[in-house]
């Protein structure tokens, strides 16, 4: 127990450049709290004292608003940054060396019984907000960007952006070490615009054609405005009761 406490803090002191001391991260960082606290559950669960396994749980969600049902699996080395809004379901797997920052859920999308959860490989990276929802298997190395859900498996080494996500294309097939976030320079743009320049530039001109019709548009109205005045003034002119005043 001791030996992978150990681990988590090395883990957490080589990947947050905010972590100072080994006792900063042993008495501030929530995600190394409900990790130990999970092994409990996890114990307890597994030796059929599921209710037990279940309060530990709760607690560990009350401390640290992180919540891992206790009959999930939980690698080594694991590293939940931040961590707040965290969900790992009860049949998740999560691999050694993985990352998972905030508001990140390993969720089911049946009622049935068995296996409905994730399995996150090795060294997978699951960005903050990202939803991860199914019975499939992300593979070694795969990075989840910001927001994603992920509705099906993902290839080893992919990087998942959107909704519902897909790959994109690294700019070299060399794998970061980390990548925080799931965003780096090695990693395109997932909003980059996609029009071409010639379509980008037909849409300004019908943009400056438009504008120059309101604008014509704008001066036959106040020309219309001042003949329709005008027009009333030779009217009010020509009424009976300006004719008899006339004559008198």
């Amino acid at each position: 127990m001791f030996k992978r406490l150990r681990e988590d803090i090395a883990m957490v002191l080589e990947r947050d450049p905010a972590a100072r001391s080994t006792w900063e991260v042993l008495t501030l960082y929530p995600g190394v709290h409900a990790l130990a606290l999970h092994r409990m559950a996890n114990f307890l669960w597994l030796t059929n004292f599921k209710w037990s396994g279940r309060w530990v749980s709760q607690f560990a969600r009350f401390l640290t608003g992180i919540e891992i049902h206790p009959g999930a699996t939980m690698g080594r080395r694991v590293f939940i940054d931040h961590g707040m809004g965290v969900v790992i379901g009860e049949t998740a797997e999560v691999g050694d060396d993985c990352t998972i920052y905030q508001g990140v859920t390993l969720g089911g999308t049946t009622l049935n019984k068995g296996k409905r959860h994730p399995t996150l490989g090795r060294n997978v990276t699951v960005s903050s907000g990202a939803k991860v929802i199914g019975s499939f298997t992300v593979g070694d190395g795969a990075t989840i960007g910001a927001n994603a859900v992920v509705v099906k498996e993902v290839p080893a080494g992919a990087t998942m952006v959107g909704i519902p996500a897909r790959a994109i294309e690294r700019a070299s097939d060399k794998k970061a070490a980390f990548v925080p976030y799931g965003v780096c320079e090695e990693i395109a743009e997932p909003v980059e615009p996609t029009l071409a320049p010639e379509t980008t530039a037909h849409v300004r001109e019908i943009d400056h054609r438009i504008d120059e019709v309101m604008s014509q548009l704008d001066e036959l109205q106040e020309k219309f405005d001042e003949q329709q005045v005008a027009n009333d003034a030779k009217q009010n002119a020509k009424t009976p009761e300006n004719t008899r005043s006339a004559k008198a």
